[in-house]
C-alpha cells in the first residue's frame, strides 16, 4: 500500500511538473487562481534593453482571443504578470509604460492620466526577483500587486491602455507580444 501511495505521489509530482512553463528559468504554472476564477497562460517571453534580459512576462486569461485586439478589449478576467530577472530603475520601466500608453491609447491619455500616476506612485522597486501583477476584473478594475500595496486603479479604459503596451498595435516590444500571443 505504501508503495502505491510513493507511486500516485510521484505521478502527481510529475504531472504538475509537466503544468509549469520555463522562461529564462523562471517557472509559469499553466494556470493561476484570480477571485475564484481559472486564468490560463496564453503565452510568455522576455523584456529586454538592448541584450540584457529585465524581464519575464506572462499573459493570462479566462478565454482565448483570436487576436491581440480581442484580448485587450475583452469584459474578462485577464493578467499580464511581471518576473523581474535583473534589478532595473523603477523610472525606466515606467518611462515605457507611459510611452506606450502614448503610443497606442493617445487620444485617451489626458483622461488616463491621474490613473497612470496612481500607479507610478504605487510601483515598487524592481529588484532581481520581484513579481508585479496586473490584473483586470471587469467591475472592479485593474490591480496592481507585487507592490507594498495592492493598488486598484479603476475603469476598463485604463485596463485597455494598460495591456495595450505589451499587446497593442505599437508594444513595447513586437517579438514580446507575439510570445504572449501564444506564437
Amino acid at each position: 500500500m505504501r508503495i502505491l501511495k510513493i507511486l500516485s505521489l510521484g505521478l502527481q509530482l510529475a504531472a504538475t511538473a509537466a503544468l509549469a512553463r520555463d522562461e529564462a528559468g523562471i517557472a509559469l504554472p499553466d494556470q493561476v487562481r484570480v477571485e475564484g476564477r481559472s486564468l490560463s497562460l496564453v503565452g510568455s517571453g522576455t523584456g529586454s534593453k538592448l541584450l540584457f534580459k529585465d524581464y519575464v512576462a506572462a499573459l493570462y486569461t479566462e478565454r482565448r482571443e483570436t487576436t491581440a485586439q480581442g484580448f485587450i478589449e475583452s469584459n474578462q478576467t485577464k493578467s499580464i504578470q511581471l518576473v523581474m530577472l535583473r534589478d532595473v530603475d523603477k523610472d525606466r520601466i515606467l518611462q515605457a509604460i507611459r510611452e506606450g500608453f502614448v503610443r497606442n491609447s493617445k487620444a485617451e491619455v489626458s483622461a488616463l492620466k491621474s490613473r497612470l500616476e496612481a500607479l507610478a506612485g504605487a510601483w515598487p522597486d524592481l529588484k532581481a526577483g520581484a513579481h508585479l501583477v496586473f490584473t483586470f476584473t471587469p467591475g472592479k478594475g485593474t490591480v496592481l500587486s507585487g507592490a507594498a500595496k495592492p493598488t486598484v486603479i479603476d475603469g476598463k479604459d485604463f485596463a485597455d491602455a494598460l495591456f495595450s503596451v505589451w499587446l497593442g498595435r505599437n508594444p513595447v516590444n513586437e517579438r514580446l507580444k507575439q510570445e504572449l500571443l501564444g506564437h
